[in-house]
């Protein structure tokens, strides 16, 4: 039970915190605008001081009086408690061994004595239990964000080869399809040989990736964490699995065969395959771009083993480490980056030369419209998007048995 001296305490501290806020306040305006304090505000900060001075001086004697209270009331516990224990204890709960004991209790209780009063109070004394399920009114429900996601939003095919700028929704790629030709004069005198240079071209179209949400305004405005922001998102998110599918499925539908990684091949069984692989791509692409390996999930678990992140003299590569397994590069066979891809089917290997395949980008992003009749915001993302098999004999399909 509160005391009205404490009341007074708190409420005179209150005051002092409350004057020393004030006075706190003026002085970081004046800081802030880099000036001294004028006479208005020196007269507030005086009498704000004198105030709390007052009631420094008011709580003194009644901190004392509460502190000798204090003191008091302990004292009477201590001296309450000895006398409990020399006294007879009071039992803290009755269980009668037969309806006989109960009811000599009653008839006991009804002549008058304590201790048979006493017991019987304890046995009918029935406690209610008070749980949440009681009062769900009170208690709010927590939501602990962000929110789960299992969605792989990378691109590490399209990251790997790299996205040029889209230039409008249909174009031409030049590829020259015969070369001119230099050759041995067969004598003094005779002609050179010759033969002209024939550029043909690589129709590419790009295709337009969307989608959109209608989202009510109640919706936007009392979810936590903000809905908005969460659609706009998987959105995105979406988009990136979409185009990075389309990138894997013309990869792996025009890819040239390739040699074939047998079941239960050793380190350097799979690193000749990749290097077989490596310069067959190499003679399509005369040398250029740069050499990826793509695999799918289940292929990176059979070649990892076979390339542990011990780094001994003899070693192939860097090697796999589980702890880092997810998409994009997961390590090296023979200096050639293996990069892992979720849109890949289960079995690819794909050894990709970037000289023979492009993708191109024009990402429109988030957009959004307000629909006032219905309180509602559709909010939308998209892009174009275009992959380019220039030349299939750079990208080799290793066989995984």
């Amino acid at each position: 039970m509160a005391h009205a001296t404490d009341t007074l305490l708190a409420r005179y501290v209150n005051e002092i915190e409350e004057k020393q806020k004030v006075m706190d306040s003026v002085v970081e305006a004046a800081q802030k605008e880099g000036r001294d304090l004028d006479d208005r505000e020196m007269e507030l900060l005086g009498n704000a001081r004198e105030r709390m001075k007052s009631l420094e001086a008011q709580m003194g004697p009644l901190e004392e009086a509460r502190r000798i209270s204090g003191d008091s009331q302990e004292r009477l516990a201590r001296i309450a408690e000895q006398m409990a224990k020399n006294g007879e204890e009071k039992p803290k709960e009755v269980k009668y061994r037969s309806a006989g004991e109960y009811v000599l209790d009653r008839w006991q209780a009804g002549l008058g004595h304590q201790t048979a009063i006493q017991r019987l109070d304890l046995y009918h004394r029935a406690a209610a239990h008070q749980t949440t399920a009681d009062n769900p009114g009170l208690i709010p429900e927590q939501i602990l964000g962000p929110v789960v996601s299992f969605v792989d939003a990378a691109r590490p095919i399209v990251t790997a080869i790299g996205v040029r700028q889209l230039p409008s929704g249909s174009w031409s790629r030049p590829r020259i399809t015969q070369h001119t030709q230099v050759g041995e004069q067969a004598a003094e005198k005779t002609e050179l040989v010759s033969r002209k240079m024939v550029i043909g071209t690589v129709p590419v179209s790009a295709t337009t990736y969307g989608g959109y949400v209608n989202i009510s305004r109640q919706n936007i405005d009392w979810s936590q964490p903000a809905i908005m922001d969460i659609v706009i998102n998987d959105l995105a998110a979406q988009y990136a699995i979409e185009t990075e599918t389309a990138a894997a499925d013309t990869l792996s539908t025009g890819a040239t065969a390739g040699p074939t990684i047998a079941a239960g091949a050793t380190g350097e069984e799979v690193a000749a395959a990749l290097w077989e692989a490596a310069g067959t791509a190499f003679a399509a692409t005369a040398g250029q771009g740069r050499l990826i390996a793509l695999v799918s999930a289940d292929v990176l678990g059979l070649l990892g083993p076979l390339f542990p992140p011990i780094n001994p003299n003899d070693a192939q590569g860097a090697g796999f480490s589980a702890a880092s397994f997810g998409s994009g590069v997961m390590g090296s066979v023979g200096a050639i980056p293996v990069v892992m891809s979720s849109a890949l089917a289960d079995g690819t290997l794909l050894l990709v030369s970037t000289a023979a395949v492009e993708c191109y980008e024009d990402r429109i992003g988030p957009l959004q419209v307000v629909e006032p009749s219905v309180l509602g915001v559709q909010v939308a993302y998209a892009g174009y998007f275009a992959e380019l098999l220039l030349e299939a004999g750079g990208v080799i399909e290793v066989t995984v048995s």
